[in-house]
Formats: C-alpha cells, structure tokens, sequence
C-alpha cells in the first residue's frame, strides 16, 4: 500500500487554494486560513463533513469513485489535478494494479542520438523524468554552456532550477519555471517515486524552501509545449518557443528551442554562425 497521507494532502492543497468566490460563496470577511473552510466543501460535494475530515487526515484512504468524482467537481480540479487525485486513489489501495515502473534511464538510444543531432542547427537536448540531462547537440551547447546549464555529473534542470547561483539572472521567469519543474517531478514521482536517484533528488530538493512549498502544493500542471524567455549573456534576451517530444516509453523527452521572434531569430542566428527560422512574430 502507498502513503495514504498523499491522497489526505491533495485534497487539503486543493482546498486551501480555492477561494469562496471561484464556487459562488460569499467570503465572509477575513479568515483564519486560506480557501475554502470543510463544511463549504462537504456541503458542495454532498458529503458529510466527518468523513471529509477522516479523508483530510489520511484516516479513510479508500474513497469511491463517486465521490472523488464530487469532490472533484467541487473543489474545480483541471484535467491533471483529476489524473492526479485518480492516481493517487488508485495506488493507495491497489498499488498492484499500477504499472510497475522501469529503472530511470541513463542512456540514450542511438536512434534518439542521431535524431538528436539531425535536428541541428536547431538547439535540442534530451532529458529523463527527473530532469537530468542525458544528451544535447551543438546548438544547445552553445546556448546553454555560458549559463551554466551543463554543470554537474549528470547535469539536472532541476537543480539548475533550484540551486543554481545563476538561475534567476538567466530566467526572468523563474516562478514559472520553478512551477513547471516541480510540476514535472511530481508527475514523475507516481511512477519513479521510489528509485533511489529520484528520492535522492527529492531529499536535496525539500530542504529549499521554495521548492518544498511548490511540492507540498501539489502542483500537476504538465510540462508541455509554450514559451520561455533565456537572459544570456552573448546574446540578450531571448523569446524561445519550446517544443516537447516524448519517447515511445514515456522515459525520455526531446525538447527543442526555436526562436519565437525576429530578434530572438537575429540573434540566435548569429550566435550559432547559422539562419534560423522563427516560429511567429511576439
């Protein structure tokens, strides 16, 4: 059987963020805490407030499928928030009918290797479910190298993202990257949550507060295509349109950086001594 606080903590998280306003509730000045109080989400769910407090504290771990569908529906989960909470329904009572995970792969199948470099001058690079940087082209090099992105045996966005001294300074965007990394390793974890690398990973990681609040948030927004700006230091800012490819077995992602603006095209061009083409105009 899986921690059954994880269940018991997902729908505190999503309680606590979701304010009376979003489902139509007066707020009733100010509150002690944050979101919605039990028995605004046990009357909306149509549960009695007991039982909402037995599932809050992990003391009744085997709700329905109606009433995770309720819960669901009242507490305005997204997509990924419902794949979540099923998840974790799921493997915290019949962990045996989970998919039994795969070692973290550390190496790259040759066929990716190659399909790797044939994306040149396109920067592109390979990474695993826990973030850590198995392979990269030229292009991506040249633009990662000077901000620090490939330090480390292996390199890991994730603790580039969070640990790294140059992180904010070449991400002006940095919440959100923060968000999307803490969102990925909790995707990652249902499946990996126990290899020793992933937990490894996770231990550093919870000792920095600002992830440690993203983690105990729950956040479950998938990585995906969208936009990221780059500060690099040869080349200024750049707007770069990101694009995610996902290996058959679901192990390993190809992500490529195309620029998203003529002087992103202008001055990746230049850097890489190559034409580019740009994805649109900002």
């Amino acid at each position: 059987m899986a921690n059954p606080g994880e269940l018991a903590q997902f729908l505190r998280s999503r309680r606590e963020r979701l304010s009376p306003e979003e489902v139509g509730l007066a707020s009733a000045g100010r509150r002690r805490t944050p979101g919605l109080r039990r028995e605004e989400l046990a009357t909306l769910a149509n549960v009695s407030i007991d039982y909402l407090v037995r599932l809050e504290q992990g003391r009744d771990t085997n709700p329905s499928a109606a009433v995770l569908a309720a819960l669901a529906e009242a507490l305005r989960l997204t997509e990924d928030d419902k794949r979540h909470l099923t998840f974790l329904a799921l493997r915290t009572n019949n962990v045996e009918l989970c998919p039994a995970p795969l070692p973290l792969a550390s190496q790259v199948r040759p066929t990716l290797v190659a399909l790797l470099h044939s994306l040149s001058p396109t920067p592109a690079f390979i990474v695993n479910p826990v973030y850590d940087l198995l392979a990269w082209n030229q292009a991506w090099e040249r633009l990662a190298a000077p901000l620090g992105m490939i330090e480390g045996n292996p390199p890991n966005l994730a603790r580039y993202v969070f640990l790294s001294p140059s992180r904010r300074a070449a991400l002006p965007d940095w919440h959100s990257a923060a968000d999307t990394v803490a969102a990925g390793l909790r995707a990652a974890e249902t499946r990996w949550g126990s290899d020793p690398r992933f937990e490894d990973l996770l231990k550093q990681l919870r000792t920095i507060p600002d992830f440690a609040e993203r983690w105990d948030a729950h956040i479950t927004e998938r990585a995906g295509p969208g936009n990221v700006r780059i500060a690099h230091p040869d080349a200024g800012i750049l707007r770069i349109a990101v694009e995610v490819l996902l290996a058959a077995d679901a192990q390993q992602r190809v992500i490529c950086w195309l620029p998203d603006d003529e002087a992103t095209q202008s001055a990746m061009g230049s850097l890489l001594s190559t034409p580019l083409h740009v994805v649109r105009e900002a």
